[in-house]
């Protein structure tokens, strides 16, 4: 979400004359930081902290503070850091293009633009006829389809800082991928705290947008995170297992396998239920591929919920766990409940979890040897010459060996070896049939 409001303001910038440069270079910083986990959080202060020697040196760079952190800390950023000169909250995204050329054109201005209505949004669109929106890559994008979350999970603070949920207007949403298309993006992933929530407030529903989405001309892939147990339906497995544009890949996240830490989480389901759910999108959608995201040590978690959440990953065998260390976030329920865990049993916890949850994606992983899937060559890997990368329509990244000229493709790649991270494959050769 970050990545596509940060990607959303510099476009406008650039339009208006901006030129992006390197750090050492630059007259003015935007920083859209996470306030999800305490890390996150820590890693934007350390980074806050940088400028100081180049302002009292050069007066330069101003800094803008933006999305979820700067909600939260952003009162705290403008009163410690003298070149912290605008705040804004991810509500007001639309309003940060004019923000920063103020701050920009006049070096004492200070903008404070926290979010203090949390239904109200400053939403920032674009005219397709008139501006592309920049994108780190070409092929891929994102499209945020709703803002906000009104279920208050105990441990979150995403409703505090991103506020209550709100749809965008399909037509917006429509337009904005029609826009993508034609500037040669192959897949889309819709992006929402629960995009199971679509619609609920406008008279609509997510999988009726999935299957709208999914059908427009010229798109190949859709995908879509993430998705909330208790609102994801029948209704969306079918959408899923029928329209071929729609990646057989899902994360749904089950936080804990301990019924009473789910109570606690103020998650509205039971293990039961989710077993249910997820045996029912297994039968209908062949390959699916299974994420999850899952949460150690919150506060009164006993060692036998411990083994309630190592079981459901025995039991599940998810294709990735996305797994955390409980961290408190002010303001929180959770962040005030009896029986917090020590630091260092939370990341005991969190290790042995992660050390099971890699055994058991590199099993499933290793399964998938021999096997050829259709892959989206969407960027250079990370290490290695010569090495491109793409995602099987499961979600699962494959390593290969090719020229720079297939970025953008789709190819077929056959698995030949397997880690707990990542695929690693040969690209096939196209079978042509001779002219007679």
């Amino acid at each position: 979400m970050n990545v596509y409001d940060a990607d959303r303001v510099r476009t406008v910038l650039c339009s208006r004359g901006w030129k992006e440069v390197e750090e050492n270079e630059a007259d003015l910083i935007m920083i859209t930081g996470c306030s999800v986990r305490a890390k996150a959080e820590q890693k934007v202060w350390s980074e806050l902290g940088l400028y100081e020697s180049s302002w009292k040196k050069n007066q330069r760079p101003v800094v803008a503070l933006t999305g979820c952190i700067a909600q939260r800390l952003g009162e705290k950023a403008l009163n410690r850091f003298p070149y912290v000169r605008l705040v804004a909250g991810p509500r007001h995204i639309g309003l940060l293009p004019d923000a920063i050329e103020q701050v920009a054109s006049r070096p004492k201005t200070r903008i404070n633009l926290l979010d203090t209505d949390p239904r109200e949004f400053h939403s920032l669109n674009f005219d397709s006829d008139n501006i592309t929106i920049m994108r780190e890559n070409k092929f891929k994008a994102y499209v945020t389809i709703a803002h906000g979350c009104d279920n208050f999970c105990t441990y979150c603070i995403v409703p505090y800082v991103r506020g209550r949920f709100v749809s965008r207007k399909p037509e917006e949403i429509f337009s904005e991928i029609e826009m993508l298309i034609n500037d040669g993006v192959k897949e889309i992933t819709l992006l929402g705290q629960n995009v199971n929530s679509y619609g609920k407030d406008i008279g609509l529903n997510f999988a009726w947008l999935l299957r709208e989405v999914s059908r427009m001309e010229g798109i190949k892939r859709v995908r879509f995170v993430t998705s909330l147990p208790q609102d994801f339906t029948e209704e969306i497995i079918n959408v899923m297992s029928t329209e071929k544009t729609v990646c057989p890949s899902l994360n749904l996240p089950v936080q804990s396998g301990s019924d009473r830490i789910l109570k606690l989480m103020n998650r509205k389901y039971t293990m039961s239920e989710y077993h249910e759910k997820i045996n029912l999108a297994r039968q209908k959608i062949p390959g699916l591929g299974l994420t999850t995201d899952l949460i150690v040590g919150f506060p009164g978690e006993t060692e036998e919920d411990y083994q309630d959440s190592l079981k459901a990953l025995s039991e599940i065998k998810f294709d990735l766990v996305h797994s955390a260390a409980y961290s408190e976030r002010e303001g929180t329920p959770a962040a005030v409940m009896p029986g917090a865990l020590p630091v260092e049993l939370r990341l005991e916890r969190l290790t042995k979890l992660n050390e099971l949850q890699d055994s058991i994606t590199l099993e499933i992983n290793k399964k998938l040897i021999g096997q050829e899937f259709e892959i989206l060559v969407d960027g250079p890997a990370p290490k290695g010459e010569n090495l491109l990368q793409g995602r099987t329509p499961s979600d699962k990244v494959v390593i290969f060996e090719g020229n720079k000229k297939l970025l953008g493709q789709f190819i077929n790649v056959k698995i030949t070896e397997a880690e707990a991270w990542c695929l690693h494959g040969e690209v096939k050769p196209l079978a042509l049939k001779k002219r007679i």
